[in-house]
């Protein structure tokens, strides 16, 4: 009962938290090295940060029952598949209680075709607290995060990122 009791009281921050959160709307740079992570994809395959260095990495947080992480999540389909081969890794982070078993069908029939990991409570306070949803890292090829944005963003403010950090030498 208290297990059951403690992720209600997980879900119900997390949707007052993504609501507060989506009515910010300017980003914060941040030069810090990204907090390192190994999460289970929705496969439960262990995926770490690491497995991408070298690359620009867009790390999202996000969930199924976020409007404005939905309406993303088709302009972040669109960059892996343009930039992927030049060394852009895009990464979601699901914050859904119900893990997995809620996140893989959704991911399928939206046709995801990027790293789709497994959230938790820890994740969130290693990046300082995600206070709403969609939050939005754009890391460097270096490690370090270059942009975060809280709230949804167009398309072409994730384009012109990338491209900047593909342009940069590590």
């Amino acid at each position: 009962m208290l297990k059951s009791r403690s992720k209600t009281v997980y879900s119900i921050l997390i949707l007052i938290l993504a609501l507060v959160g989506c009515e910010k709307k300017q980003p914060d740079s941040d030069s810090a090295k990204a907090p390192q992570f190994t999460l289970p994809d929705i496969n439960g395959n262990q995926v770490s940060l690491s497995d991408f260095d070298g690359k620009v990495v867009i790390l999202d947080f996000w969930a199924t029952w976020c409007p404005p992480c939905l309406k993303e999540m088709p302009h972040f389909i669109e960059l892996y598949d343009e930039y992927k081969q030049q060394g852009f890794e895009m990464v979601g982070i699901s914050l859904d209680a119900g893990g997995a078993n809620d996140v893989k069908p959704f991911v399928e029939k939206m046709n995801v075709n990027y790293t789709m990991l497994i959230g938790n409570q820890d994740i969130t306070k290693e990046y300082g607290g995600i206070r709403g949803i969609p939050t939005t890292f754009v890391i460097d090829k270096a490690g370090k995060i270059r942009q975060k944005y809280v709230g949804y963003r167009e398309k072409a403010v994730f384009e012109n990122d990338i491209k900047t950090l593909l342009n940069e030498s590590k």
